[in-house]
């Protein structure tokens, strides 16, 4: 029997080895693989989301023709001074006073006018004394007349003698007609020197609300303010039962108003504040710089609330009304975007967005709806309940849930 070839049973180093060490590499790379699939498994995927907030609106806003913006003025409105010249003696107003009118607001020096007042006063005395003289010497210039006439009648005087005493008779009467025009001339001086003093005093031309004070007790008040370092104008008036809004209108737009039309007035210092107004006329000319029409608006009602003040100059709201509104339509309503709302097991729903910064969810809310303004959605009622500022998903996914992570995103 042969011997075996032991030249065959040398060792082939080029073939594969498995290492004990490299089997646990890779059973824990596997393990790692796992935890990392079941992590990224049990994660809820954030949903990019827009985002709007509740409000509050009004049911009129539906019926809106136009939205303008105005001031608020005084219809009558004046910048009181004096035709006289002279030094403020006395200012019996100050900013927010209310007048009367013709109530003395202030006064200037006037001791000169006064005196030629009085010396007037004193010349109508001797003219009136002069007319009872003048009276006087008629009656016995009369009465010498008709002597005169029974004696030429007796043939006891001559008729040169009556002649004599008619003159004399007809001078005593225009002396009499002298002196009564004389009285006359005075009474006019009486009353050209208390025009005099009544310019010193200045007077209000309206019942009116002070709005600015002009001028100071000391300052010198001059017409027109004419000359240098003197005032014109001592206070500012305005009647506040004459209050009016105007507003510019585009003239492109001049078609959707009209005199007599509804407006509702909001007030930029009291925005919760709604108050009726009319169309009261167009300015019948159009401003080329701004292409556009003033229109005046009337306030139809005042508010009631005494700590609310309507004063000239405030910044004013407009909304020129299709038709005009019941009550009950000018009452604020809670409202959602429409495109907020969704269905959710056949009931109306929205997803509230809470918390802060990235760590946002959301959380389901069922609402009762109510009317439809243009582009919002009212609502009576919410479980949980909703108020304005919140915030809300606009048209939510039919897989959005509630308590699912989000992050908003601007559009």
């Amino acid at each position: 029997m042969p011997l075996p070839d032991l030249g065959a049973l040398k060792l082939d180093r080029n073939a594969p080895t498995t290492s004990r060490r490299s089997k646990w590499k890779w059973l824990a790379l596997a393990l790692v693989l796992v935890a990392v699939l079941f992590f990224v498994a049990t994660q809820r995927r954030v949903v990019e989301v827009e985002i709007a907030a509740v409000t509050t609106a009004y049911p009129y806003q539906g019926v809106t023709a136009l939205n303008a913006t105005g001031y608020v003025v005084a219809q009558r409105k004046a910048s009181v001074a004096s035709k006289a010249t002279g030094r403020l003696e006395w200012l019996g107003v100050q900013e927010g006073s209310a007048v009367k009118q013709g109530e003395v607001i202030a006064r200037l020096e006037n001791a000169d006018v006064r005196a030629q007042l009085d010396q007037a006063r004193a010349n109508v005395n001797v003219t009136q004394a002069n007319v009872v003289q003048a009276q006087a010497d008629r009656r016995d210039a009369e009465l010498a007349y008709k002597r005169a006439k029974d004696l030429l009648a007796q043939k006891f005087v001559s008729a040169a003698q009556v002649d004599t005493a008619e003159a004399r008779f007809r001078r005593a009467d225009a002396a009499v007609a002298s002196a009564k025009a004389a009285v006359m001339v005075a009474q006019a001086q009486v009353a050209a020197a208390q025009q005099a003093v009544e310019q010193t005093l200045i007077r209000s031309p309206f019942d009116g609300v002070v709005l600015t004070k002009n001028a100071n007790v000391g300052d010198n008040i001059t017409p027109f303010s004419a000359a240098a370092d003197t005032k014109g104008a001592v206070v500012t008036l305005a009647d506040m039962t004459t209050l009016e809004v105007e507003a510019d209108v585009s003239e492109s737009s001049l078609a959707k108003i009209q005199v007599g039309q509804p407006c509702e007035i909001q007030l930029d210092a009291y925005p919760q504040l709604r108050l009726r107004g009319e169309v009261s006329r167009l300015v019948p000319t159009v401003d080329r710089s701004k292409a556009s029409v003033l229109t005046k608006i009337r306030f139809v009602e005042m508010p009631q609330d005494t700590d609310v003040k309507v004063l000239p100059e405030m910044s004013a709201k407009i909304a020129f009304l299709a038709k005009a509104v019941a009550d009950d339509q000018r009452k604020a309503l809670d409202v959602v975007p429409a495109d907020a709302v969704t269905q959710r097991n056949g009931k109306p729903a929205v997803f509230a967005v809470q918390g802060t910064g990235d760590a946002l969810t959301v959380k389901q809310i069922e609402l009762t709806l109510g009317e439809k303004i243009g582009d919002l959605q009212a609502f009576a009622n919410a479980k949980p309940e909703l108020h304005a500022g919140d915030k809300l998903v606009l048209k939510p996914a039919a897989d959005l849930a509630d308590g699912a992570p989000v992050k908003a995103i601007q559009k």
